[in-house]
């Protein structure tokens, strides 16, 4: 793993707004008082929700809050690659590169991200859209797949991911998912196993009396 530091340029101040204060102490609450500092994790991930990454004022602020060495949360900060340490766009791409989305065309897909936004890492000159390669998303037979924001993306073309920058550029919602209408992680193209629902509708059963049942009153 690369080594993560914060971004050079910091807000010069950070404040927990009155909801993610209130999920924050739900979370909380979820830890005997003296293993609050276990919602850590949680908690950094409502940061992120709430201004889009994890600046040191909001590191400096969760350990006030959690009554923990400042030094602790940066750790867990640094660590998860889940949080983002710089300012993101406004719709943050993550692309992974491991070997199936590879050999599946992640690398097409790579270089709309840098036509159409930038270099890694760097955000959209409208602070729109920002990238970044990942490692495995899990989701390897629905290669090539591209998470944005919260939702994955998937079997992706060169042509499908710009028409999804297209509709988020206009404003509009995408729909996360196959970009080919698979069905979940099923074969490609229709169904081919299956198809006659008695076969697993229950319908072709026959009825059965179970012995030791008590008798009906």
């Amino acid at each position: 793993m690369s080594v993560r530091r914060l971004a050079a340029e910091q807000p010069d101040s950070f404040a927990f707004s009155k909801e993610t204060m209130e999920q924050a102490r739900w979370w909380i609450a979820k830890y005997p008082p003296e293993r609050k500092q276990s919602a850590i994790i949680p908690i950094m991930w409502l940061v992120q929700k709430q201004e889009g990454w994890v600046s040191e004022p909001a590191i400096q602020a969760m350990a006030q809050l959690l009554e923990m060495p400042t030094i602790r949360v940066l750790e867990v900060a640094t660590f998860y690659t889940m949080f983002h340490l710089a300012p993101v766009g406004k719709h943050h791409f993550q692309l992974c590169g491991t070997t199936p989305c590879m050999l599946r065309g992640a690398e097409d897909l790579k270089a709309v991200c840098k036509s159409r936004i930038g270099d890694k890492h760097a955000v959209s000159s409208d602070g729109m859209f920002s990238w970044e390669e990942v490692e495995c998303v899990g989701a390897c037979v629905n290669a090539p797949v591209v998470a944005i924001d919260d939702y994955y993306h998937e079997d992706l073309t060169p042509d499908a991911l710009e028409a999804l920058m297209d509709k988020l550029a206009r404003g509009e919602k995408i729909t996360p998912g196959s970009a080919i209408g698979r069905q979940t992680s099923a074969p490609e193209g229709a169904q081919k196993t299956l198809t006659d629902p008695s076969l697993y509708d229950g319908s072709l059963a026959q009825k059965i009396t179970l012995p030791g049942l008590p008798e009906k009153v």
